[in-house]
């Protein structure tokens, strides 16, 4: 029943798959903990763009994104992220940067939840001490909003690495985008459709009970 499986990748393409989430992951905390920070700066013209981004790109399809990644950003203005010549590793780069700006809107929002948790207190006695904006926001806001936003933050990699399905809209070899070729090569609808369930629920199960865990270990007593 499962012979046909010989035939393609299917480790290869989970791996693909691992590499987008992971990638896309780390890019997501730097660029949304800047957003977050922005969101929560006394500079109106930095807050105002924060807001604006935040709000603006949530609200687009991932699937737009994806896709001006690709036409946009490569075919039109001749953006190749260092990999000109190479389509695969081309479509690859421009869907972990697509990925990275629609995932980092959340991570923000996550971030900010986490800020708000950290009492006025504490920063109004940081400020009082002679400390900037930067120096309170970086040794005792963040600290404390990554301890209580861990489990949002964990919700939004378990939705990343299922938003990775999307990059095969550009040609990305993941695992939905195996899944189409071999639903076209085979006919073995249901079954194909449940390994590649499977697949996805041993990345994201693991990763939710994990992080969930630490969650509950690092959370700020108040």
């Amino acid at each position: 029943m499962f012979d046909f499986l010989e035939d393609y990748d299917l480790l290869g393409a989970f791996w693909t798959t691992v590499q987008l989430t992971l990638l896309s992951a780390v890019g997501s905390l730097i660029w949304g903990t800047l957003l977050a920070a922005m969101r929560v700066s006394p500079v109106p013209l930095m807050r105002g763009f924060g807001t604006a981004y935040v709000n603006i790109v949530r609200n687009i399809p991932l699937t737009v994104i994806i896709l001006f990644s690709s036409l946009g950003l490569s075919q039109t203005l001749g953006i190749y992220l260092g990999a000109e010549g190479n389509f695969e590793s081309l479509n690859f780069r421009l869907a972990v940067l697509g990925l990275i700006l629609y995932t980092s809107s959340f991570v923000c929002e996550a971030l900010r939840s986490g800020i708000n948790t950290v009492p006025v207190g504490q920063a109004e006695a940081a400020r009082a001490i002679g400390l900037s904006f930067g120096q309170v926001l970086s040794l005792v806001v963040l600290p404390q909003a990554f301890r209580s936003s861990v489990t949002p933050l964990a919700n939004v990699l378990i939705a990343l690495t299922k938003n990775t399905t999307v990059a095969a809209a550009i040609g990305v070899a993941e695992a939905a985008l195996l899944m189409k070729e071999m639903i076209e090569n085979e006919a073995q609808l249901l079954l194909i459709s449940a390994i590649i369930a499977f697949g996805f629920v041993i990345l994201t199960l693991p990763t939710g009970l994990i992080l969930g865990w630490v969650g509950k270990k690092v959370a700020v007593k108040r």
